[in-house]
């Protein structure tokens, strides 16, 4: 009789496997209540069976996949067989008009995507693997964040996906109407989230991917969003994991699937839609009119004990009281509460007193709840100045994502404070390497991967971004070093943006003696070239161990001045820092030094743009020739800065000018010729 039930039970359990082991393989989950699919990193199901990949936890990664491989095609020569899916999915998000990145249906060799990372890159790939034909990985791509590096068409969009990020085909994401064939816009995202489906199809014959949307009870249009002819036999290999993977990053949304189908060879098996479980409310609730009624008249009945509660609190809170505007609602991004600030910093204690600029100090701080290391710039909020660059600071670094800008992590604002997080930099910034002696310095290898990532970022804020953005403050101290001593520039206190194919508006003269362009004192027109001239300060500094204005017994040295005098008698690797010792490359020494002189040509139109200087530096094209730049020591002048009331002595702390006088700076070391 045991044997008996032994061999029933097997019955089931060898169906099972050999329907996972077939061609024709399909599976349909209405919900995920007794789901066994695999995940990894923050997903997770739901006591209602929804499978949430994501939550507030920045930044993380969240994979979920069938558990069993899946036959696309018969051997490694064959062609990739038809297959379909479907599925329910919600992406909400915890701000209004603004989504963290999306989600992506996925076909991999593997489960969980090992190395891969988090914010844009979905979860997928990472810097490295990202576009390499050894992935071998294909995706649907439902997202919710433009990410200018990968050319996304938008904010809102589908993307198929090959091998990276850079969608072989996109679209806006919407349907088209059944009869009249008019587009629908979609949105992917919203507060609270709302219901979409989705169907994938690849036709095998064909060679042709159909993705497809509709909103939640809208029968599937007959026309696709998108059809991608591609044969996937060089992609796919024989056998695959299908799954979703998502990922989080500064801002906050969740990703949810409800329900998921999914057949080769097949119809796909449509999902019931009546037994999906419901969303989480993520909104406030409608008030009904009878509470709309009723708390006013319980208040009012409570008036007298309400009144001096309130005073209480105020008077204890006071000095952790908010100041809310209506631009945070636009441009802000996470806020602070001032008081995990203040206990963070530990009181902002002298001790955790990281640096001091023109505006405000910084100290290092460790969130009480997360436990990450911060760095929190403190602002005066009643200067005038401080709180512009308060504001510049949040509007502009605030939605920046590079991996060699300093990040923006949040703000806060209450009653006499004023205070900017960023991520933290352990190794400081980039000048105590080169000026504050016994101090370690940096060998070659490293100043150069430090160029490369602030060449990078800047061509990024120039480029790379929805607007131009202008440093207007570019040099060693603006700086910061993270774990891997990778190059990150920081401080937008003084950035101006504008929009592409538009001018840049005159404004008073700012930034730092030095590194100011010639053209940049007489007309105060911040530009990309202005910005140019000041990285061009910024290689000779970094190449040469010295400031661009140094003093000495004979007078001020203008490090521009000395290293064409070093050209100019043919030894231009004279220049060098000494302390590099012998341990450096020659050819890319001279390669910066030169450089930086044609970076600061006093004719702006001579001087490279930031695309040209990353090509020169990767030896994607080849450097001009400096003696087609007729350079003369003739253009060693000074520029005159007249009519001017915006400038005033450097602060000796960040060297910031905004001169109350004439005051004179180094036009540039090349003039004339082109």
């Amino acid at each position: 009789m045991a044997m008996c039930s032994n061999f029933i039970l097997a019955i089931p359990l060898t169906l099972l496997a050999s329907l996972v082991a077939g061609d024709d393989v399909g599976f349909i989950y209405n919900g995920f209540r007794s789901a066994n699919l695999s995940l990894d990193g923050i997903a997770e199901f739901t006591s209602n069976g929804l499978l949430k990949l994501t939550n507030g936890t920045r930044p993380q990664t969240a994979h979920a996949f069938y558990p069993h491989l899946v036959n696309f095609k018969n051997s490694t020569n064959a062609s990739v067989s038809s297959f379909s899916t479907t599925f329910v999915f919600a992406i909400a998000s915890g701000y209004p008009n603004v989504s963290g990145h999306g989600m992506a249906f996925v076909i991999s060799p593997t489960k969980g995507l090992p190395g891969a990372s988090a914010a844009q890159y979905l979860g997928l790939f990472n810097d490295s693997n990202n576009g390499n034909d050894r992935n071998h990985v294909v995706a649907v791509e439902l997202d919710t964040v433009q990410n200018l590096p990968f050319n996304d068409i938008n904010d809102n969009h589908v993307g198929i996906d090959i091998n990276g990020l850079n969608s072989n085909a996109s679209s806006p994401a919407g349907y088209y109407e059944d009869g009249s064939r008019q587009f629908r816009n979609l949105s992917l995202t919203m507060l609270g989230g709302q219901r979409i489906q989705a169907w994938v199809e690849y036709h095998g014959l064909e060679k042709r991917m159909d993705v497809t949307l509709a909103p939640f009870r809208v029968p599937k249009p007959k026309t696709p969003l998108l059809s991608f002819f591609h044969d996937l036999s060089s992609v796919v290999k024989n056998e695959m994991y299908v799954g979703f993977s998502s990922s989080t990053g500064v801002i906050f949304a969740s990703h949810y699937v409800l329900g998921w189908s999914f057949k080769m060879n097949g119809q796909v098996q449509e999902l019931s839609l009546s037994q999906l479980p419901n969303l989480p409310r993520l909104s406030p609730k409608k008030r009904s009119r009878l509470l709309t009624i009723g708390v006013p008249l319980i208040l009012a009945s409570l008036i007298s004990v309400a009144v001096s509660s309130v005073v209480y609190f105020i008077r204890r809170k006071r000095k952790f009281a908010e100041v809310v505007e209506d631009w945070e609602l636009e441009y802000g991004p996470h806020r602070f509460k001032v008081k995990d600030l203040y206990i963070a910093t530990k009181g902002f204690k002298d001790k955790e007193l990281l640096g001091a600029g023109g505006f405000g100090k910084v100290y290092r701080g460790v969130l009480p709840t997360s436990k990450v290391e911060v760095a929190v710039k403190r602002v005066s909020h009643e200067s005038r100045q401080g709180m512009k660059e308060f504001i510049t600071e949040i509007v502009s670094l605030g939605h920046l994502r590079h991996r060699n800008l300093v990040q923006l992590l949040g703000y806060c604002r209450c009653k006499g404070e004023l205070l900017l997080v960023y991520e933290y930099m352990p190794n400081g910034s980039l000048d105590k390497y080169l000026y504050n002696q016994p101090s370690p310095t940096l060998n070659w290898r490293q100043r150069f991967k430090v160029i490369e990532g602030v060449a990078s970022g800047l061509f990024y804020l120039h480029q790379g971004w929805e607007q131009v953005v202008i440093h207007r403050d570019v040099k060693a101290s603006n700086v910061l070093l993270d774990e891997k001593l990778n190059g990150r520039l920081g401080d937008f206190g003084l950035a101006r943006l504008y929009d592409h194919g538009t001018e840049p508006q005159t404004t008073r003269v700012v930034g730092t003696l030095g590194y100011l362009a010639p053209e940049q004192t007489r007309t105060g027109k911040a530009t990309p070239c202005t910005d140019v001239f000041a990285f061009g300060a910024f290689l000779l500094e970094v190449a040469c161990g010295r400031r661009p204005i140094s003093h000495s017994q004979t007078g001020d040295i203008i490090l521009v001045d000395w290293v064409y005098s070093c050209w100019s008698k043919g030894d231009i690797l004279e220049a060098k820092d000494p302390n590099l010792g012998s341990d450096y490359v020659a050819e890319e020494v001279e390669l910066v030094l030169k450089l930086g002189l044609i970076c600061s040509h006093s004719d702006p139109k001579a001087r490279p743009t930031m695309r040209h200087v990353i090509q020169i530096i990767e030896g994607d094209m080849p450097f001009p020739e400096l003696s087609s730049f007729s350079l003369s020591s003739c253009g060693l002048t000074f520029a005159h800065l007249e009519g001017s009331d915006d400038f005033a002595v450097p602060d000796s702390s960040s060297g910031r000018t905004g001169f109350s006088h004439s005051s004179t700076v180094a036009a540039s070391i090349l003039s004339g010729g082109r």
